[in-house]
């Protein structure tokens, strides 16, 4: 499960979103679940997420969960975060 975390319709927000979107292509699409949450509307689902600052994407696993801030314009990078091979 994937949820990112946003701030209205900013553009960071805007290019995060974007950027999530582009990244499922190189994703399978039955192994993963991305959901997006506008801070500005649902406030409460981001305290109790505990999230600081948007655009935060958290890579929710019960074991080993993970977040990176930013607006995911690196694709490699995320794609290192969430452990999928961009060449392969």
């Amino acid at each position: 499960m994937l949820r990112l975390y946003i701030a209205g319709n900013s553009s960071s927000s805007r290019r995060a979103e974007q950027n999530v979107m582009h990244l499922r292509k190189y994703m399978n699409a039955g192994a993963w679940k991305i959901e997006i949450i506008d801070v500005l509307a649902r406030p409460e689902l981001a305290e109790r997420a505990g999230i600081l600052a948007t655009p935060t994407l958290s890579y929710e696993h019960e074991t080993r969960p993970r977040r990176i801030v930013g607006d995911l314009s690196d694709t490699r990078r995320i794609l290192e975060f969430l452990g999928i091979n961009p060449d392969g």
